[in-house]
């Protein structure tokens, strides 16, 4: 059987990767780990790691990599640590990553220097921040990519990938989103205590290049909220630097009425309260990534989405009061756009499964070599 790792830090790509596990878990040629480590780990996000055993996964490993407030060049290496020990334990055939945290970027750096083959999901995408630097850093890392898309594919290339590894799956979070395991409305009013009638939805993060500005922009935003009047539900920020910036700003938050605040969210009553949601506010991708799919309005703030995919649900905003409430009232009057299939349609797990049931792709090189997208001529690195 080959033996799958799958490398998890928040529960943002649990959610996403949640699927192609389940997919891995139910084949019969397949042995699966989950490698659970970064804000799961952490008491102050409500220890998501529980979410993986509510989801009923074995094989789970544990790995505190950081303490609050650690900078992230820190939190890497002690992630390279923890990952590097236990693949020298379980030596898998296969680390699977997604996206652009740092556990991701080990998880690749490990699997490139043990010669082990390195899956990266989502690899292709854009963002403003530093996470670019690292989702492009883990693509050049990975031996297989499984991308949203053809123009992740096409990001893909330009970076010198052989276009033999690129595989297109579409986003795994939608084969969640477009299906019956939702939770309802009122189901998850009555789990998370959610009487409003009515909501926002406020995912608001550091900008990791721009941390000098973070408390200007977080007490914008608190402005804005305060003065729409309306009733939000608030989801902590993550574990970048800059984040107790807005925590501070936060505290003005707590004990209003109309806010309810939470560390973090089941993934699947998170998707059910954005589907519901009268818009999403903020600089999460979230708002980028999955509100359209449900044609939820985005009211997207500052630069930390800079560059990635832009639809007509999308309001993308300076970060001031003034612009903040006027898009509000905006995303209010519009209401409902028709649903977006950019990042995929469904069926991401069932066709990660087909290709990993290609003997093909098991073949391999670790050893990578660049395509010169000009000429065609293969280079060793």
């Amino acid at each position: 059987m080959k033996k799958i790792v799958f490398i998890t830090g928040t529960r943002a790509d649990f959610g996403k990767l949640k699927p192609l596990i389940r997919a891995v878990e139910a084949h019969p040629e397949f042995d699966y780990a989950v490698f659970a480590t970064g804000m799961h780990m952490l008491y102050r996000y409500g220890m998501t790691v529980e979410e993986i055993h509510k989801a009923g996964f074995s094989n789970i490993f544990t790995f505190m990599n950081q303490v609050h407030g650690e900078p992230m060049e820190m939190v890497l290496s002690s992630t390279i640590s923890g990952l590097s020990r236990y693949m020298h334990e379980y030596e898998p055939d296969l680390i699977v990553v997604h996206g652009d945290r740092v556990e991701a970027m080990a998880g690749a750096i490990v699997g490139a220097m043990r010669n082990i083959l390195v899956g990266h999901v989502e690899g292709g995408e854009l963002s403003g921040t530093i996470d670019d630097l690292i989702r492009h850093s883990t693509s050049k890392l990975a031996h297989l990519h499984f991308v949203a898309n053809a123009e992740a594919e096409v990001r893909l290339l330009q970076l010198g990938e052989q276009k033999e590894s690129i595989h297109v799956i579409g986003s795994p979070d939608i084969d969640v989103m477009l299906s019956d395991e939702l939770p309802t409305i009122e189901a998850t009013k009555k789990y998370y205590e959610i009487e409003f009638d009515s909501y926002g939805i406020l995912m608001f993060h550091p900008v990791t290049t721009e941390r000098r500005e973070t408390e200007k922009y977080a007490r914008a935003v608190v402005d804005a909220v305060l003065e729409s009047g309306r009733e939000y539900v608030v989801i902590y920020p993550n574990n970048d630097p800059g984040s107790e910036l807005i925590f501070k700003e936060y505290e003005r938050l707590k004990g209003q009425k109309k806010i309810r605040m939470f560390p973090s969210l089941r993934f699947e009553y998170f998707l059910s309260l954005l589907k519901n949601a009268d818009f999403i506010l903020g600089n999460s991708s979230a708002g980028i990534h999955e509100a359209p799919v449900f044609g939820v309005p985005t009211i997207n703030i500052g630069s930390r989405q800079q560059n990635r995919f832009s639809h007509c649900s999308i309001c993308n905003v300076p970060n001031g009061v003034d612009a903040i409430v006027e898009a509000i009232g905006a995303a209010l009057m519009k209401g409902r756009y028709e649903s977006c299939s950019y990042f995929g349609i469904g069926k991401s797990a069932e066709k990660f499964i087909r290709e990993l049931g290609n003997p093909s792709l098991w073949e391999t090189p670790t050893q990578k070599v660049f395509q010169n997208v000009y000429t065609g001529e293969q280079v060793s690195q």
